[in-house]
């Protein structure tokens, strides 16, 4: 993660990172809907949210994030993870964005 990270996904609902709900911290524990997989496309290089009838492209880290949406962690302990590996990214900033827009498409419970 740079300190641009360029979260976001592209399913043609304008997500991207800096725009939409806050994620909300504390308690939520989020974890992908039951109907919504994450695969990553070995051919084009890039990880993938897949739905049903529907398929979206992950660009940047959005992938590794949402790898530790394991319904385990809390946004904060998901922060601090990604903080411990990518030091001085903008995380804190981005990624509870991020999954609060996600959790708002319904693809995070």
């Amino acid at each position: 993660m740079s300190a641009d990270s360029g979260l976001s996904a592209d399913s043609g609902s304008g997500l991207s990172a800096g725009s939409g709900p806050g994620g909300g911290s504390g308690t939520w524990r989020p974890a992908l809907h039951r109907s919504v997989m994450l695969r990553h496309d070995h051919v084009r290089g890039t990880d993938l949210l897949v739905l049903p009838e529907r398929v979206v492209v992950l660009h940047g880290n959005a992938g590794s994030v949402l790898r530790l949406c394991d319904g385990a962690r809390d946004v904060d302990g998901i922060v601090a993870a990604l903080q411990a590996r990518h030091p001085g990214a903008p995380v804190a900033e981005e990624v509870p964005d991020f999954l609060g827009r996600l959790r708002a498409e319904g693809w995070l419970t």
